[in-house]
């Protein structure tokens, strides 16, 4: 055996409640003056909601309107009231308290970013990561893909089904290579072992909540060829029954959950959330570049796994640094990472600029995409993001020489 351990987190868990209460301030930001400047930070602890940081915008939101937002949201993530659980078991949008603590963006900051050439200059420095191969359709590391899978049919029956379960949902999947070997060629064997974690009313008994979660499991649409139910380890609410759950029982701060939101572990994480911040920050910008590069470089089968690794300064356009590591996954004679660096040196200028206009970062709307989706479903890896399209395997494909 050779395993390897991915988990995911619904929008319902504490961490991504804050996640996606800080970038619904960011839709209405930049959805309102797309030239706004965010970066807010959110702690969910019991009823108590805060928001600090900088934002700098001439979308004027009043102390009231962001209370509305965040019970708003809470709302759509599916903390709803009712009577399914009480106000000790979980939270209600009706009864919390948010505190407001923004400043405006430092002008020291803001004078490096918004240039007069009209460039955006990086809202700070750090590295990012994409990363993408060949396990799954859409180029994502099997485990984390299939935790996915798995949270978000949970997730959909416990939204439909607000008397039964609660949204407040953790899965984790293993999946077993077989080797060493067939990890490093991404050849996964089997799914060796599922854990879910799911809250459920008080009146439903264990054996209930997990033959329920067992059905679930196995119509959740996990690949037949990798999932045996008869050879399969399955942890249902492992320590027993899960009633009381929510920020009230576990306090919830953005940027927490960078493993989930990115490659599950398959690859290295930079040393920022992307949640709470505007597209100038490269941590949410250089990522989604990150992945767009690798997913491209895996598509146009140049390599079986390719990470790319972007570096920035703050107040600079240009990256300092890309470098590609394709870790000895290479299918072209002749090719090699240098060269794969180098090509993207060359074609792509990976300033927040044009990062932004790619992407249409600075247009977040029901169209598009918006921050707080995205925030709740994982930052990569879901093919209806414009980051994940396929648009320039043409020139990709220019490197096998044909």
């Amino acid at each position: 055996m050779y395993l390897f351990t991915s988990e995911v987190v619904s929008p319902g868990h504490p961490d991504k409640c804050a996640d996606v209460i800080a970038d619904s301030i960011v839709d209405k930001a930049i959805m309102s003056d797309k030239n706004s400047r965010v970066a807010s930070e959110v702690f969910v602890a019991g009823k108590n909601i805060i928001i600090g940081g900088e934002i700098k915008t001439n979308c004027k939101i009043s102390d009231e309107e962001y209370t509305e937002l965040v019970r708003n949201t809470l709302i759509s993530i599916g903390y709803r009231g009712g009577d399914s659980f009480s106000k000790e078991q979980c939270i209600h949008p009706d009864d919390i308290n948010v505190q407001i603590l923004l400043n405006e963006q430092s002008p020291d900051i803001s004078q490096g970013v918004d240039q007069n050439s009209g460039e955006i200059g990086a809202g700070d420095q750090g590295i990012m990561f994409g990363y993408a191969n060949i396990e799954t359709d859409n180029y994502m590391p099997a485990a984390i893909s299939f935790a996915r899978v798995l949270m978000e049919k949970v997730y959909a029956y416990a939204l439909e089904n607000p008397d039964k379960l609660g949204v407040d949902i953790k899965t984790q999947v293993t999946v077993d290579y077989g080797d060493k070997k067939g990890f490093e060629d991404c050849r996964p064997k089997k799914i060796h072992t599922i854990v879910v974690s799911a809250p459920s009313v008080e009146t439903m008994n264990i054996t209930e909540v997990r033959a329920l979660i067992q059905s679930l499991i196995d119509d959740a649409g996990l690949p037949k060829n990798l999932y045996n139910k008869e050879d399969c380890i399955v942890h249902i609410n492992p320590t027993g029954k899960y009633v009381n759950h929510s920020a009230l029982h576990d306090a919830g701060l953005t940027g927490r959950k960078l493993i989930v939101d990115s490659f599950g572990g398959y690859a290295p994480i930079g040393g920022g959330a992307q949640s709470s911040k505007d597209y100038t920050k490269v941590d949410r910008s250089g990522l989604y570049a990150a992945r767009w590069l690798a997913k491209h470089i895996v598509a146009a089968g140049l390599s079986k796994k390719a990470t790319v690794q972007l570096s920035y300064a703050i107040g600079v356009a240009k990256p300092t640094s890309v470098a590609v590591n394709t870790e000895g996954t290479l299918l072209i004679d002749g090719l090699n990472d240098d060269v794969l660096s180098t090509f993207i040196l060359n074609n792509f200028s990976l300033t927040p600029k044009w990062i932004t206009n790619k992407f249409k970062l600075d247009l977040p709307s029901k169209d598009n995409f918006l921050y707080a989706d995205v925030a709740a479903r994982g930052q990569v890896g879901h093919a209806d993001y414009p980051w994940e399209k396929l648009d320039a395997l043409e020139l990709f494909n220019s490197l096998k020489g044909e």
